[in-house]
């Protein structure tokens, strides 16, 4: 029932994002829709059809000229002349662009559309100097229909979204045929409408500008997206601008809570990447300054205990005090009660940062904490998966844009590219035959390609005496549950297991369920903790699946209490060391890595240990094998 009422509120606030967009298409950038291709999805787009906005549709295989303007190449071959076109871009002004298979759009293509949505402009053609920047201003509609093994869309796209939508857990059956009725002022409460009447968004565009807001909303707005680790600037920026549409929508003058908490749970409850710390925890950290100040004011009273005396009179400077207070009060009600559009009650801006988490929170999926934990703050320069899940061909995959070159062995000639280059220069070339064009080879542009290649779990296992031996039946299941999906995702697992004075290869790189039951089955328990053996072959085994087109993903699952040295030896305060240097070795691969710790509580050095490898950390002190192969698989959604 929790789950139906979430996907409810979704597609109620889906179809709320339709009435923003009327109000303001570009101002706060756009919508973000996960959606596979659907009768979910085609209602949505139905709706926004009927909303009458200016709506420019994108295909997967535009061309640079077509986007932003240029060349027309088959009316420059027919006329034998440079022949000009307009560009979508700038036919979509003060309207939308949607972008069918977002996820899949030209990477190229990605840097001007944003550079023309922080500008609000087209840049120059070069064609001749004369030319000049063309004004243009559009939102944008992405449609993504990424599995969760394809990889997302652009990040430089995504940022510049206000809202972000996800209907993939909706069944068709859950939502209903939004009835289209005219949007008014007198009917506001009584219908739920998609369209709004001219003369009511025409007020609601002049009201959009004036839209108030006080400092404790900035603040609590800044502070709610720094809670929850978003470290963009730009997100901020949109909550405000979408809580101002929103209560532009709604006919107030002002922001109210209502708009923040419609601005968290659509800009930033999907962008969050932590989980806030809650206010308890804050007061905490200082414990000493707490007791100082409470010990402060009970030497006060008693000081001024002391001091009182039996008869007081009363000050002649503290009642003119109180008179000028009462007067400035007094004078200050009527400034508010002039005012009908500021509130009386302002809220605090913890108050509201309070309300904001708990709006964002309440509308992240179940299973989000295991993605937020192994999700990484940062971009640590040389992480895999970018630079090792894809790669560049000459021959397969996923089309690029071309480049210039010369053709020849695997590189082959792109002939349109070829020709829009060769276009432009035929006067300069005193090309006169009808029907010819005059190419040099500085015109020659060749195919590209992207190839997807497969990623490797690398499991190192701890089975010496400390690690407890339900942590090895879970990782078992947590294996089995890997590998039943590995199949589908050409990706593989590789186990290494350390215990005693060793490390051992438990089972090389495979796909086969079979195998790996039979390795895990025969896995005992006991002796030493050899930590930074299995450091010094999980690096080994990275390197090794690199040099193969292989993306290595390394998984750590131990207590971290090492005791045995690279050579074999006892000694904990050596093996410690020895653990560092190899997890500072890699780190200097960048590679992703998690770190599942097994102690019955969070160890600080384990924490410090997963810092040094540049990974993340996940204490799991009851672990499970579903929810450790849910952390493993957002662990590889993030390499991908």
């Amino acid at each position: 029932m929790a789950d139906d009422l979430k996907g409810l509120e979704t597609w109620n606030d889906a179809m709320t994002s339709l009435q923003l967009l009327q109000i303001d298409s570009h101002g706060w950038g756009g919508i973000w829709l996960r959606a596979p291709f659907g009768p979910v999805r085609e209602l949505w787009l139905r709706h926004l059809s009927e909303t009458g906005l200016n709506t420019v549709k994108l295909p997967g295989n535009i061309d640079v000229e077509r986007l932003l303007g240029g060349i027309d190449l088959s009316r420059t071959l027919q006329s034998g002349l440079l022949q000009m076109q307009t560009g979508l871009l700038q036919q979509a002004d003060l309207g939308l662009v949607c972008i069918s298979m977002a996820e899949r759009f030209p990477t190229a293509l990605i840097a001007p559309m944003t550079q023309a949505m922080d500008t609000q402009s087209l840049p120059p053609l070069k064609i001749n100097h004369t030319e000049s920047s063309v004004r243009t201003q559009f939102g944008v509609v992405a449609l993504d229909e990424s599995m969760p093994d394809d990889p997302p869309m652009s990040p430089a796209l995504q940022e510049r979204l206000g809202l972000w939508f996800d209907l993939q857990d909706i069944a068709p059956s859950d939502v209903s045929d939004v009835s289209l009725n005219t949007h008014t002022d007198e009917n506001a409460l009584d219908v739920v409408g998609i369209q709004i009447a001219p003369d009511a968004l025409a007020r609601m565009k002049q009201s959009l500008p004036h839209i108030q807001w006080t400092d404790e909303q900035v603040l609590a707005v800044c502070s709610t997206a720094q809670g929850l680790g978003i470290d963009s600037l730009r997100v901020p920026t949109l909550a405000l601008r979408v809580a101002c549409c929103h209560a532009a929508l709604h006919a107030r003058s002002h922001i109210a809570d209502d708009d923040l908490a419609f601005a968290a749970r659509r800009v930033l409850a999907p962008r969050a990447t932590q989980l806030p710390v809650p206010a308890e925890n804050a007061l905490d950290t200082e414990p000493q300054n707490s007791s100082d100040s409470s010990a402060e004011p009970d030497q006060a009273q008693e000081q001024s205990s002391n001091s009182l005396e039996p008869t007081e009179t009363p000050n002649p400077s503290d009642s003119a005090k109180d008179e000028e207070d009462t007067s400035s009060t007094d004078t200050s009600e009527e400034d508010t009660n002039t005012q009908d559009e500021v509130p009386l009650d302002l809220p605090s801006s913890e108050n509201l940062q309070e309300m904001m988490i708990a709006a964002a929170l309440a509308s992240l999926p179940p299973d989000v904490l295991d993605g937020l934990l192994t999700k990484p703050g940062r971009n640590l320069g040389n992480t895999s998966g970018r630079s090792g899940q894809f790669r560049s061909g000459a021959q397969r995959g996923r089309p690029l844009p071309p480049r210039t070159g010369r053709p020849g062995g695997h590189a082959r000639l792109h002939i349109l590219s070829t020709l829009r280059a060769a276009a432009p220069k035929q006067r300069l070339r005193g090309n006169t035959q009808q029907g010819r064009v005059a190419i040099r080879s500085e015109d020659f542009h060749v195919h590209r390609y992207q190839q997807h290649s497969s990623s490797c779990l690398i499991l190192a296992l701890d089975a010496s005496g400390s690690a407890a031996l339900q942590r090895l039946a879970e990782a078992k299941g947590a294996v089995e549950l890997l590998l039943q999906q590995s199949y589908a995702r050409r990706d593989s697992v590789c186990i290494v297991s350390f215990k005693g004075a060793k490390a051992q290869l438990l089972l090389p790189m495979t796909r086969s369920l079979v195998r790996a039951k039979r390795a895990m089955m025969g896995l005992p328990g006991g002796g030493g903790t050899p930590l930074a053996l299995a450091l010094k072959m999980a690096c080994e085994q990275a390197t090794q699946l690199q040099r193969q087109g292989v993306t290595p993903i390394l998984v750590v699952l131990s207590d971290g209490r090492a005791n045995v040295n690279l050579q074999g030896l006892g000694g904990r305060a050596q093996a410690q060391a020895d653990a560092q240097q190899w997890a500072a070795q890699w780190r200097q691969t960048g590679h992703r890595c998690l770190w599942i710790d097994t102690s019955l509580q969070p160890d600080t050095q384990v924490q410090n240990m997963a810092q040094t490898m540049g990974g993340s950390y996940l204490p799991m002190p009851q672990v499970q094998a579903q929810r450790m192969a849910s952390a493993m698989e957002n662990l590889r959604r993030q390499a991908v």
